[in-house]
């Protein structure tokens, strides 16, 4: 059993080349479709606290629920936006990985290096052709 969890979302392509760079170190994650199975409101704080960042932060601002409710008015307190993202997962911005390195917002998907317990395996390019790894498992970018 992995001891990494993903909140994925396969239709990002962010999501998708994170995914590949934890498999790439030879792990198999936990996956957590958080579109279907949204993270419960204690999960969701201790995320945002884990990663060590703000609540608007982890808010995603392309998506249309985001000019639907006027969340960008910034009239909203951390718990409003915290009830918002459980009532429409689609405003949790992802990639979240979480290892026993720590939690992170894979925004670019290779920040996910940063907290893999284990080194690349292969050379690994993004969905785009962007190469991430060379072929002796060293970080390019």
């Amino acid at each position: 059993m992995s001891n990494i969890t993903i909140y994925h979302n396969p239709e990002c392509g962010t999501s998708r080349n994170t995914l590949e760079m934890i498999r790439n170190s030879g792990n198999e994650p936990t996956i957590i479709y958080y579109l279907d199975t949204p993270p419960s409101h204690d999960e969701l704080v201790k995320l945002i606290a884990d990663m060590g960042i703000t609540v608007q932060a982890l808010l995603r601002k392309n998506v249309e629920p985001y000019e639907q409710l006027g969340l960008a008015g910034g009239q909203f307190t951390d718990e409003q936006l915290i009830t918002f993202m459980l009532q429409y997962p689609i405003l949790i911005n992802r990639p979240i990985v979480v290892t026993p390195m720590g939690t992170r917002l894979c925004r670019p998907s290779e920040v996910v290096l940063d907290i893999l317990p284990e080194p690349q395996k292969r050379v690994f390019s993004k969905e785009d052709g962007e190469k991430v790894v060379d072929n002796e498992g060293k970080r390019l970018i």
